[in-house]
């Protein structure tokens, strides 16, 4: 059970870094980067994406993967976090 665990840790990781990519690179091009960053991701993975963090050149997207937990003993919530960030390809003023 214990090594399920350990994998479901790894996949909540890997997903949570596909979804930063995806939010942060769709929103620095001036698109919907919470959308992109869910839609990155297993659907049945429950996450926090907050694509609007940086300004001026860079975008930078966070994913908060909230692990699910088999194992009795853990607590009842573990989270995994990645961050990404991408140049903006789109002027934020509109000129």
């Amino acid at each position: 059970m214990a090594a399920i665990q350990l994998g479901l840790v790894g996949y909540s990781a890997n997903q949570a870094g596909s979804g930063a990519r995806a939010a942060a690179r769709v929103q620095s091009q001036g698109g919907d980067g919470t959308g992109a960053g869910q839609a990155a991701m297993s659907g049945w993975l429950d996450a926090d994406i907050d694509a609007g963090g940086g300004g001026g050149e860079t975008t930078t997207a966070t994913v908060t993967v909230h692990v699910p937990v088999l194992v009795p003993f853990l607590d009842d919530r573990w989270d995994v976090r990645r961050t990404a960030t991408m140049p903006n390809d789109h002027d934020p003023q509109g000129g």
